[in-house]
């Protein structure tokens, strides 16, 4: 008997319809994903996409009895430490299939919003790894070894679409520099430059890749630390506006003609008053560069006695819909939490190139991208398409009354031409049902309907 091969590369059948319909495999040969002999690069991704789901790690998988089905090591590592693969381009084309389908979903007049945060990419434990910094944990307030994940991502408040990322290093704290022998045209030596440039530069050229994709949203969030006019006006010459958390910092606001800090714009603001306690004050004010903004103060949640403010440059929007929007900025927050949790962002390969470091993050972005997709199909009854939209058009332009004649007519249309034996019963049935209506549905119906 022969036995059959299974593909090494088989998709479990929960991921396989997301990953034909997003076309995962079109978009990877689209940004120049090729091999001249060996295994092609579309079969070692998806032996690499499906790792985490068949809860294995590399070395655990070739150890198993199908691992002399599956490549070497060498053609894996070869693959990811590739520094002239166009990983970005591959993720930006991934997201804009996805987010072009999510927006057929919502509303035209539902608010989406580009976000921006950065989140710490340890690796305390490595010595040898290309492009090696050392960052400062402002939450904590301890140092690590590692580098600054600056990501891009897109959300409509219901799903997050992580869209670009760069994985910054440091000039001043940089334990170790760039390789030798980088081919200097190639997409790895560009990121490898990008990473030692500061994180408002990163961003603007982040937006412009979006924008020159087809990629749009209304708003860009954006937490304290990325919150100051130079970046403020970059947005806005963009056509882009901006809500933002706003640092107790040297900033200062332009009221009546004077320069004052946050603190004495707080005691200038006005009181609002409202259901909501939480929302304390809220002025119009410019910024020094003579930005017009709203800045709404918020109470703090675990500091009843202190405040945080928030700001807008969409000068029509109320408090509480400044405070409602800047709310899904927490959607990057739980990514950045399900990326490093679940999908073994920074655990999975410890290599020590810089290319395979954006390899790997770039294939951990497509698997939530793919989960995303997914959870918006199931929380979303709307994602059969035009069929609900023809469904919904049909039933909307029919009233109720009408259709009700017309099923009672249908019925008797049925009992005429059936037999007597069965005409009898079928009128008996719809007597009965008919009886049991409320007063107010059976003036709408035919009299002779009743009667008979």
């Amino acid at each position: 008997m022969i036995e059959q091969k299974l593909s090494i590369d088989q998709l479990p059948a929960e991921i396989k319809p997301a990953f034909q319909e997003l076309k995962v495999i079109k978009h990877l040969n689209d940004s120049g994903f090729k091999k001249k002999f060996g295994f092609t690069c579309a079969t070692l991704f998806r032996i690499i996409f499906v790792l985490l789901f068949q809860q294995k790690n590399w070395f655990r998988l070739l150890e198993s009895q199908r691992g002399t089905n599956y490549p070497g090591k060498d053609a894996v590592y070869r693959f990811l430490n590739h520094s002239g693969y166009a990983w970005r381009r591959f993720l930006t084309l991934l997201s804009r299939e996805t987010i072009h389908r999510m927006e057929h979903l919502t509303s035209d007049t539902r608010e989406t919003a580009f976000i921006f945060d950065d989140s710490m990419f340890e690796r305390n434990r490595s010595k040898a790894v290309e492009m090696l910094a050392r960052f400062k944990d402002h939450a904590t307030g301890a140092y690590y070894k590692g580098f600054r994940m600056l990501t891009m991502g897109w959300t409509d408040g219901h799903s997050f679409v992580p869209v670009d990322f760069a994985l910054l290093s440091s000039n001043n704290s940089s334990i170790n520099g760039i390789a030798d022998g980088i081919d200097k045209r190639s997409s790895g030596y560009k990121r490898r430059k990008e990473a030692l440039q500061s994180a408002p530069v990163n961003i603007t050229a982040m937006l412009d890749r979006a924008i020159a994709a087809g990629i749009s949203a209304s708003y860009v969030l954006m937490d304290s630390w990325f919150t100051h006019a130079p970046l403020i006006q970059e947005m806005r010459d963009r056509k882009l506006h901006v809500i933002g958390m706003v640092k107790n910092d040297k900033k200062r606001y332009l009221v009546d003609g004077q320069r004052i800090c946050l603190n004495s714009l707080y005691a200038t603001a006005t009181r609002i008053k409202g259901k909501n306690r939480n929302i304390l004050r809220q002025i119009r004010t410019e910024l020094a560069p003579g930005i017009p903004v709203t800045v709404v103060f918020v109470r703090h949640r675990s500091k009843k006695k202190e405040w945080l403010a928030i700001l807008s440059t969409d000068l029509t929007l109320t408090a509480s819909d400044i405070i409602r929007i800047y709310r899904m900025r927490w959607e990057i927050e739980v990514f950045f939490k399900c990326a490093k949790s679940l999908l073994r962002l920074q655990k999975e390969f410890q290599g020590r190139s810089y290319d395979l470091l954006i390899s790997h993050t770039t294939i951990v972005f497509a698997r939530y991208i793919l989960l995303a997709w997914q959870h918006r199909q199931s929380t979303d009854q709307r994602t059969i398409g035009g069929l609900f939209y023809l469904l919904c058009d049909e039933v909307g332009t029919m009233d109720w009354v009408v259709a009700l004649q017309q099923l009672v007519e249908l019925m008797n249309e049925v009992a005429a031409k059936a037999g007597k034996r069965i005409s009898k019963l079928i009128h008996r049935q719809l007597q009965n049902w008919i009886a049991g209506l409320p007063s107010y549905i059976k003036v709408y119906l035919p009299i002779s309907s009743c009667e008979s």
